[in-house]
């Protein structure tokens, strides 16, 4: 049979325009996710109280859609982290509290699915260029023997890494350990420099462009970048061409900085022709630092988490609510706000439903897609009963609706009344979230009903090592090791102890 040059053009055209829609079926997914970056830090999110600029997060907002009820997976950094990538809260593990240091096996199990690895089972290249901050091992070049963080503050240069990200589904790593190891330059699998940490998010930002442009001819390859900045987390220091910008002191000049790296991303998507088939999300790991000054810059009518109370470590929405921003053209609506209440931990289920696939077996099982959300439409509420909130001390929160059920008597973190202050406080709070979203007027008392159902709702997805439907799961400690009620018992917790009658016990009665 002859082909004549004309057919050859028609079927190769044909495949060329099939080729191209099987990759627009799967987009480009690029995720940004800075470090101690307040809800009330972006101006969109927040314009009557935020004063720093941030030009690049509110074009991105006018080209998408902000969310205004979107949560990191805890109030600090490593917990949030590990949700991401997982599917699974952190209290799940041996991590019951606080952050990780380094020097140690990885957080996240060799045998468990992340994000990144499933992302990469569906075709894509996978990247994360930033801080990593769920510890990995340092190993002697030539010994193996592992390095100790007691003999080296800094993993010297040419150490190798046994188990972090490439290791955990990512084919490119550059970027760092955790704040106090900044300048400890890695990538892939090795330290392959030292370097001063001012020139840390210069070097992602510039490192992010640069993968992107790698890609360019690789178009028929979708790919996952993770970027977890180091920023505005402490050293709080911004280069010098940013150094004086914000009027508000290096904190915000800080931010400004940070915001630029949506500038910067969203330019080399532009340049390769990728905005069009490209998700972005732009989120913070938990609420801003008190390390910031956050006094000085309320001073100066900046508000770090807007009108949520507290910060950073605290169980009150402002450790934890975040500013969320997505963009995705065609797909998202532009110049949205949406108050869908999830959470980062549902990121996971949102890339398998992103690409029409279920999520792997051993994973997400505390994920519900927000892709609803992105769309415009309404997540299920029968995906699961509601979300698990977790400070930095392990006191547990419980948001269920408009109810949020907070088991401690002060702010769980750094904020003051902590709870050595707050002895003569109520055992819980109990606020109404639609009402009272600075969370100012505690319910516990008045309403110990809705405080019962919350709490015996808590327990059960704490118990059941899982809080979405799904396959029998376990949580990585016993349970009696994740105490949810740490600063006291009082008649909510002794009901919801009591086990429910039975059905026929209850006819008979």
């Amino acid at each position: 049979m002859k082909i004549t040059l004309l057919t050859l053009a028609f079927l190769t055209a044909i495949f060329t325009n099939l080729a191209n829609s099987l990759s627009a079926s799967k987009p480009n997914i690029v995720f940004i996710l800075c470090d101690d970056l307040g809800y009330g830090d972006i101006h969109c999110m927040a314009p009557e109280t935020s004063k720093i600029k941030t030009p690049n997060a509110d074009n991105l907002a006018k080209q998408g859609t902000i969310f205004t009820d979107a949560h990191s997976g805890s109030s600090v950094c490593t917990p949030t982290r590990y949700g991401l990538l997982t599917g699974r809260y952190s209290w799940r593990t041996r991590l019951q509290k606080g952050v990780v240091t380094g020097f140690a096996p990885s957080l996240i199990a060799k045998s468990r699915p992340t994000v990144a690895s499933f992302l990469k089972a569906q075709g894509y290249h996978t990247a994360c260029i930033g801080k990593w901050h769920l510890d990995f091992q340092y190993l002697d070049p030539d010994s193996k023997k592992a390095f100790t963080q007691k003999e080296h503050k800094l993993p010297p240069v040419g150490a190798l890494i046994p188990d972090g990200p490439i290791h955990r589904g990512f084919d490119f790593y550059h970027g760092f350990h955790h704040a106090r190891n900044m300048k400890a330059v890695i990538e892939n699998d090795r330290v392959i420099s030292h370097d001063d940490e001012i020139n840390m998010l210069p070097r992602l930002t510039e490192q992010s462009a640069t993968y992107i442009d790698s890609r360019a001819d690789k178009k028929e390859q979708p790919f996952f970048l993770y970027v977890p900045l180091g920023s505005p987390h402490t050293p709080i220091v911004p280069s010098k061409k940013w150094q004086g910008k914000s009027a508000l002191g290096k904190y915000g000049d800080f931010v400004m900085e940070t915001d630029n790296v949506i500038g910067v991303i969203s330019k080399a998507l532009k340049r390769n022709g990728m905005t069009d088939n490209t998700l972005v999300i732009f989120t913070s790991d938990n609420g801003c630092s008190k390390a910031a000054g956050i006094p000085n810059l309320r001073n100066q009518g900046h508000h770090v988490s807007a009108h949520l109370r507290g910060s950073k470590a605290d169980i009150w929405d402002g450790g934890h609510r975040v500013p969320f921003i997505a963009r995705w053209p065609n797909k998202i609506k532009a110049g949205a706000s949406n108050d869908e209440l999830f959470c980062l931990v549902d990121f996971f289920s949102t890339a398998a439903d992103i690409v029409g696939s279920d999520s792997p077996s051993g994973s997400c099982e505390d994920s519900v897609s927000f892709l609803p959300a992105l769309l415009g439409k309404t997540i299920p509420k029968s995906s699961r009963p509601g979300i698990i909130h977790h400070s930095f001390s392990g006191h547990f929160a419980y948001r269920m609706g408009k109810w949020k059920l907070v088991l401690a008597r002060g702010s769980g973190g750094w904020s003051s009344s902590n709870e050595r202050a707050s002895t003569r406080a109520p055992e819980a709070q109990l606020y109404d979230m639609e009402a009272d979203p600075s969370e100012q007027n505690n319910l516990y008392l008045e309403k110990p009903d809705v405080a019962k159902r919350l709490l015996i709702q808590l327990k059960a997805d704490v118990a059941n090592g899982r809080s979405v439907k799904g396959p029998k799961s376990k949580n990585d400690i016993p349970l009696e090791g994740i105490n949810i009620w740490k600063s006291g018992r009082g008649e909510a917790a002794k009901a919801a102890d009591e086990k429910p009658k039975s059905k026929k016990k209850k006819k008979a009665s």
